[in-house]
């Protein structure tokens, strides 16, 4: 079977709805010709969401990594008063908190990625040139979009891996581990729109005679 014929298989074993067969569709090589679709026109279609609803490009990823974050402190803190208080102590209170540690990460990391304080050496590429910034800013665009493609891609496999064997959250008996998993693809493809809307903003401030770039500001905003 082709690579192309591999990743035109995936779209039936997606619609099945069964785990087993998406298992057995991602862990072929047409996934990445797949998962590179997925990634560029996720992208495309993210950074359309955020253009046209300016509330969600503002709040979203950081809104959803307040919220797990405060979910974290108070499953600790629960955790702390129900051992020492009440002798008594929930499995999951030392299982959760890191499944939804991975989801402020990986969110925030989408918002950082808008805000390019991950590595942006603003300092030193101030000093280059235009073509030369704008050169240094495409391959960002470059790296970052391979990053979300490889991510996407392992992450799905993963999450089908875990559905089709019944994983279960360690010390709860009623929350699957893929419920937490697919939340990875879903902020690479937020990810990818923010570096898809990072790079239009750059092409247009380099056509304009704009300043390219910018001093990042770590808890900024958009």
């Amino acid at each position: 079977m082709s690579i192309w014929a591999e990743a035109a298989a995936i779209f039936p074993a997606i619609f099945s709805g069964d785990s087993f067969e998406m298992q057995q569709a991602f862990y072929k090589d047409g996934m990445w010709v797949f998962s590179f679709f997925v990634t560029l026109l996720g992208g495309i279609l993210a950074n359309e969401f955020f253009k046209r609803i300016p509330f969600m490009d503002r709040h979203l990823e950081r809104g959803i990594a307040v919220v797990t974050y405060l979910m974290i402190a108070a499953i600790i803190f629960w955790g702390v008063v129900d051992r020492f208080v009440f002798s008594h102590q929930w499995a999951g209170s030392t299982t959760v908190p890191p499944f939804l540690f991975m989801i402020m990460a990986w969110f925030g990391c989408s918002y950082n990625v808008r805000l390019r304080t991950h590595l942006s050496f603003s300092e030193f590429r101030s000093k280059m040139s235009r073509g030369g910034q704008m050169a240094a800013l495409t391959m960002d665009t470059v790296l970052w979009f391979g990053f979300c493609w490889i991510a996407i891609a392992t992450s799905l496999k993963f999450t089908a891996y875990s559905a089709s064997n019944f994983q279960l959250v360690d010390g709860v008996d009623d929350t699957m581990k893929w419920w937490f998993y697919i939340t990875v693809p879903i902020a690479f493809t937020l990810m990818a729109g923010r570096v898809v809307g990072n790079w239009r903003d750059d092409w247009a401030n380099y056509k304009s005679g704009d300043t390219i770039i910018k001093q990042a500001v770590i808890g900024g905003d958009v």
